[in-house]
């Protein structure tokens, strides 16, 4: 998938634009997508970053980076993204200047978004104002009961086969690999060590029975309450692996939580019960 980062990197194409921010990319952003790619149109998505939200000085966390998000995109059927930047400029943009100067200039015939679609200057535009500027611009409905919001509320919960069934994926967790305390490896269980972006939404402490790298991964969230800490930390066991991590990306997905983070009587005890939490990842099964 091709991105662009300015309108002029591409080409004016017979175009259907997706337009959104796509947090997440759901069930219900992958709707609004595959609405593009149906009809038969060079099918583009226009996103925005940083999310507007951040932009504007209020609080959100995050389902997925941008780097996560075009990776969706492209998984969806997706053949070029422009992502806008999303600033104050852009807040300011009239709605049929930012309909001429991007969506028309790459040669945009049919637009597609939710319902509730608004953009430029003071949330104006609209899918009827863009109709009227002569696009085909075509709302698609939403999902009942699925939203970014309602994702997050479970997550934040610990509940991540829920958000599963409105992702129509398991929930990840994603960063880079970081040099950590290393106890799991004296332990006999290694783990690589993330650290996310800031606004990125990390779901309830607890051990969570996952995957990474197409493996099967425990994954652990939280302080290390048997060694007494106090700094969250995120840490996933990749089951039958051996290899230098460190450095690299990494995208862990979290299929099930087996149970709360919590402080042993002796360091046997936390051994044995980190086992049965290797054993319980190595029967579980991906959500969806």
């Amino acid at each position: 998938m091709n991105v662009a980062r300015s309108v002029a990197e591409l080409q004016p194409r017979g175009r259907a634009v997706a337009i959104g921010t796509f947090d997440g990319v759901h069930r219900g952003h992958q709707q609004v997508i595959g609405a593009a790619v149906e009809t038969g149109l060079v099918p583009t998505v226009v996103t925005f970053d940083p999310h507007p939200r951040l932009a504007l000085g209020y609080g959100v966390d995050l389902l997925s980076t941008l780097e996560r998000r075009l990776e969706l995109f492209a998984e969806h059927g997706v053949e070029e993204t422009l992502v806008v930047g999303f600033d104050y400029d852009l807040q300011q943009l009239e709605p049929e200047d930012f309909a001429r100067d991007v969506l028309g200039a790459m040669g945009t015939r049919v637009v597609v978004a939710g319902e509730t679609f608004r953009f430029g200057h003071r949330r104006r535009g609209d899918l009827p104002l863009l109709r009227g500027l002569g696009f085909d611009a075509r709302a698609v409905p939403f999902l009942e009961s699925i939203s970014s919001t309602e994702i997050r509320r479970l997550l934040r919960e610990g509940d991540v086969a829920g958000a599963a069934l409105m992702l129509g994926r398991p929930p990840e967790v994603e960063g880079t690999v970081v040099v950590g305390d290393e106890r799991g490896g004296t332990l006999g269980f290694p783990t690589a060590n993330l650290a996310v972006e800031a606004h990125l939404l990390v779901p309830a402490f607890g051990i969570y029975a996952g995957s990474a790298l197409g493996r099967p991964a425990a994954v652990s969230i939280g302080t290390n309450p048997h060694y007494g800490g106090r700094e969250r930390k995120i840490e996933a066991f990749l089951l039958d692996f051996e290899g230098d991590l460190y450095g690299q990306r990494l995208v862990v997905e979290l299929w099930r939580r087996l149970r709360d983070e919590q402080a042993f009587t002796t360091e046997q005890a936390l051994i044995d019960q980190i086992a049965a939490d290797v054993e319980a990842t190595r029967r579980a099964e991906r959500p969806v």
